[in-house]
């Protein structure tokens, strides 16, 4: 009998250190949690902030005020309104005469009938004047949408964009003006100036940085790149017009306290071009809803 009575006890007495044990783990205090930082809460209470916002921002974009532009950028290319009968039918956007299905995501691009790489609202400008009678000069008068006016120029690239919602990026770099305009926006990107030795790159080349309330993509990375290019061209919710890449780049100099570009340069071409190709493979949504 003493085998099984010390087997019990031994039993008992393990189980009596491990009730112990266990007693103890409950009764031991929580440690202490860690403090927050003034830092830490903001950037929490900016971050719920923004996410809040890209809510409403897809509630707008359901039923977007943008959808009233490429309508009317439709009927300009739809119909022949140019001196001779021209219309914007005659425009090859890269994947032939009047085709606008999948062509934006596919630009910037080289066009060999006017020997340049050309972004969308670059080549919708230069079909405009080619057949529809257009001025370049008067564009350049207002190029970009404010509180009276949203150019044709504007709705006909809205409407183009529209075309290609839903597609993914497809940015070609065959054609070595193509890698050569890639590379020039690459340098563009990293290019520092101005009265406080800013580029693209201060604001948009490491991950976290934010300005205000506005979180700052790194537009060098793929993951981020696509934001240079979603959403645009944008209904600007504060002025109620629609805004392109063309005028992002612009203001973005002005930002930076550089000398805005002229309008259409090949500068914004190529800083457009290394901006897309880097979100190559992402789908675009369509025109979008900005602040």
């Amino acid at each position: 009998m003493m085998k099984p009575l010390l087997v019990l006890g031994a039993v008992v007495g393990t189980l009596s250190c491990g009730a112990v044990l266990a007693q103890q783990v409950v009764n031991k205090p929580a440690p202490p949690k860690k403090a927050v930082t003034k830092q830490e809460a903001a950037k929490s209470t900016k971050d719920a902030t923004t996410a809040e916002f890209e809510k409403f921002r897809e509630v707008l974009e359901a039923d977007s005020p943008a959808e009233l532009f490429e309508a009317k950028g439709e009927d300009i290319w739809k119909n022949k309104r140019g001196p001779d009968g021209g219309s914007m039918a005659q425009c090859d956007l890269g994947l032939g005469a009047g085709v606008v299905r999948g062509a934006y995501v596919q630009m910037p691009r080289y066009f060999a009938d006017a020997d340049k790489v050309m972004d969308a609202e670059r080549r919708v400008v230069h079909c405009m004047t080619r057949y529809l009678g257009y001025q370049e000069a008067d564009i350049r008068k207002q190029p970009f949408s404010n509180e009276q006016n949203t150019p044709d120029h504007v709705s006909v690239v809205t409407y183009v964009a529209s075309q290609s919602r839903g597609m993914a990026v497809a940015v070609p770099q065959k054609h070595p003006r193509e890698r050569e305009a890639y590379e020039l926006g690459k340098a563009v990107f990293a290019y520092r100036a101005g009265p406080y030795d800013f580029s693209c790159e201060t604001c948009h080349g490491d991950d976290g940085k934010r300005i205000r309330m506005q979180q700052l993509p790194n537009l060098a990375k793929k993951e981020d790149a696509m934001k240079s290019f979603q959403g645009w061209p944008g209904y600007r919710m504060t002025g109620g017009f629609m805004l392109t890449q063309q005028w992002r780049m612009n203001d973005c100099f002005r930002q930076q306290r550089f000398p805005e570009p002229k309008y259409l340069s090949d500068a914004v071409t190529t800083l457009l071009t290394y901006l897309t190709v880097n979100a190559n493979g992402n789908v675009y949504k369509g025109p979008g809803v900005k602040r």
